[in-house]
């Protein structure tokens, strides 16, 4: 983390020498940015950690962690496809579920589809795709989020061919 942040801070004067305008232009940008995210953002947080707080290690453990790897992706596949949660949130909250003991194979399976997957949302994009069209979407970005998290549980070792 210490890299990415100098390697942050060196592109950062590296742009500042090459055009100071656009560079401050650009910070300036980032922040309006930032000021517009962050209340949602801290909102969230705050609502993941009471849950956190409120859900026992073991039922996190029992239904996202544990031994059973393959049911385990199945759920957090099957929650990430009906949840609908900004990336920005996801990802943080994934963070925390590593630390809790939740595989990397699990995580992929719920962040993919919870990206990919619009259950809650399939009404609105059948008005706009159609049914057809909507239902295979949502089936190929299922299967394709669980194809990810296969490869990820292979790349990280949690399963072998």
């Amino acid at each position: 983390m210490d890299y990415l942040l100098l390697l942050t801070i060196g592109v950062i004067i590296l742009s500042f020498i090459i055009d100071r305008n656009k560079t401050i232009k650009g910070i300036k940008v980032g922040f309006k940015k930032l000021r517009k995210i962050l209340p949602q953002f801290l909102l969230m947080l705050i609502m993941i950690s009471i849950i956190l707080y409120l859900l026992p290690g073991e039922v996190i453990s029992k239904y996202l962690g544990g031994n059973h790897l393959i049911y385990n992706t199945l759920v957090a596949a099957l929650i990430g496809s009906i949840t609908i949660m900004p990336g920005f949130i996801a990802f943080p909250l994934c963070g925390i579920l590593l630390i809790q003991g939740v595989s990397y194979m699990v995580l992929a399976a719920f962040s993919t589809t919870l990206m990919m997957v619009g259950f809650v949302t399939f009404p609105i994009e059948k008005q706009y795709y159609g049914f057809r069209l909507s239902l295979k979407r949502n089936i190929f970005s299922f299967l394709i989020g669980i194809i990810v998290a296969i490869s990820v549980g292979i790349v990280f070792g949690e399963i072998t061919l």
